[in-house]
């Protein structure tokens, strides 16, 4: 994975949710051990603060927990916890976005919804 470095979301947050999805995608289990800083800091060329900084920040949100002289862990639950707050963050954030560049295009409230319908439909129908 390459991170982006144009300053729009700092690095070690995008280590944190690249986390995030390897906890989601089952890539890393509840209870297992997560990379290290290290790890991390090497497979990324990143500094190993950088890299703590991601982890510390999982830890802050009770989805990674620390065993002291092992490293840090999943939480039991982590992957709960993960798709609440990503519908509760990101998804309010797409929909704040989307609204206001239909506002600005003069998009009503209908149309916005129907182009949202068919936009599912055509999901579905690429998911068959």
């Amino acid at each position: 994975m390459k991170f982006k470095q144009d300053g729009a979301k700092p690095i070690y947050v995008q280590i944190s949710e690249w986390i995030e999805t390897e906890i989601l995608s089952g890539a890393i289990p509840e209870d297992h051990k997560v990379f290290s800083q290290y790890q991390l800091a090497e497979m990324f060329n990143i500094n190993p603060a950088t890299a703590a900084k991601g982890l510390n920040l999982l830890a802050d949100e009770n989805i990674l927990y620390k065993k002291r002289g092992l490293g840090m862990f999943v939480t039991p639950n982590a992957t709960q916890f993960i798709l609440e707050k990503r519908k509760s963050q990101t998804m309010k954030n797409l929909v704040y976005e989307l609204v206001l560049e239909a506002e600005r295009l003069g998009v009503n409230e209908t149309e916005l919804i129907n182009l949202i319908k068919e936009e599912k439909e055509r999901q579905r129908g690429n998911q068959k």
